[in-house]
């Protein structure tokens, strides 16, 4: 009877050890991979290397590697400024390409690659080659008919001395109404698929409308959204007849960014998942920012979605999780979680991820490796015991 016991009771331990601290590899786990971060991953062979080791040990399963932002790439490209490429390839001139050497090195750890594309924002970047190619009709103007341009660095004007609102990610978005834009960004992609065919993915990010803050949830409310450039609207009154405003005009702005993902779609191999960083909140991401990342879904334009659930507050994530997986996305959405808010406090980022494993998503995304490599405890506290 005491033997039986004492097996009873180290079974329940085991049982409460596992329940208290499951595995980083239950599920997919991806993991953001920044271009310009503290690690600079894709500048240093290094670097590569040690990433794929310790996602390796992490239980993960996919990276989502920046390789175009602001106007800028990673790979050698003759649409994207591809310095940064050409920067890699000096200073390594008789290794593989960074790309390619990631790539390698990934598959062969089991692991799949997705290229990360920042589509419609451009940062600060004034010397963007789409601003040459298309000029300046490509920059989004807002309501008062004021380019983003002419906007101060940081996205706002204190009163008395100007009446712009904060934006949501200052710095100069491009408008996908203007079909010069779409056309050079799909050519971009093109350039990324004959330089790294043997990806896995494009991931695409930013593909929305900026939004200022407070937000509104249409242009039929008093605030500010943006757009409303000459060709946008030109295009608009030959299609409705109307001015630009009210719902149709918010269905006209919509559909510009569903028009853009499919025809960067388009572009990339059978093979290849196309997905996208998405606002997760999807109400606000319909009206607010123009991104009807559910149609994508449910329409088969895109293979899946990343939720960006970023958040210090756990019962709001568990929110968030319970709501994108059984009301909003079902099966293809995955959750993203924003590491870089609990690196201190590295069991909060292993709370959430037990919060999102919950309800069973299409996969977990940590955002980002950067900042967790940048906390080697925080690192440690999440590998595979």
């Amino acid at each position: 009877m005491r033997a039986l016991t004492s097996v009873l009771l180290a079974a329940v331990l085991a049982a409460a050890c596992t329940r208290a601290r499951p595995p980083a590899a239950a599920g997919p786990l991806g993991l953001w991979v920044l271009a310009e971060g503290s690690e600079r991953t894709l500048e240093s062979p290094e670097k590569i290397a040690s990433l794929v080791d310790r996602a390796a040990q992490l239980g993960a399963s996919d990276l989502f590697v920046q390789v175009h932002r602001a106007g800028r790439s990673w790979f050698p490209s003759t649409h994207a400024d591809d310095a940064p490429f050409r920067a890699m390839r000096a200073a390594h001139p008789n290794g593989p390409e960074p790309l390619a050497d990631l790539i390698a090195r990934a598959h062969a750890r089991g692991l799949r690659v997705h290229a990360w594309f920042n589509c419609l924002a451009l940062a600060q970047n004034r010397d963007a080659p789409v601003l040459r190619a298309v000029g300046r009709d490509a920059v989004q103007v807002d309501r008062a008919g004021r380019s983003l341009l002419d906007y101060p660095a940081d996205g706002k004007v204190p009163p008395p001395d100007g009446d712009y609102y904060e934006l949501d990610a200052p710095g100069l978005w491009l408008d996908p109404a203007v079909p010069g834009v779409v056309d050079f960004l799909a050519a971009t992609v093109d350039d990324l698929v004959h330089a790294a065919p043997d990806l896995d993915g494009l991931h695409l990010d930013y593909i929305r409308y900026p939004y200022a803050l407070p937000m509104i949830p249409g242009s039929r409310f008093r605030g500010l959204d943006f757009g409303y450039g000459e060709i946008a609207k030109t295009r608009f009154a030959a299609e409705s007849g109307a001015f630009a405003t009210g719902d149709a005009w918010d269905e006209f702005r919509r559909a510009r960014v569903g028009e853009l993902v499919d025809r960067l779609h388009a572009r990339i191999p059978k093979q290849w998942q196309l997905s996208a960083a998405v606002l997760a909140f999807a109400d606000r991401a319909y009206l607010t920012s123009l991104q009807d990342w559910r149609a994508w879904l449910e329409e088969g334009r895109i293979d899946f979605a990343v939720a960006m659930a970023y958040t210090r507050d756990d019962r709001l994530f568990r929110y968030h999780a319970h709501a994108l997986r059984f009301g909003i996305g079902g099966d293809r959405v995955w959750l993203g979680i924003g590491a870089w808010l609990a690196v201190e406090d590295p069991a909060r980022i292993q709370h959430q991820l037990e919060l999102a494993r919950e309800v069973k998503p299409a996969g977990v995304a940590l955002f980002s490796w950067d900042a967790l490599a940048g906390k080697p405890a925080a690192l440690a506290e999440l590998e595979r015991p």
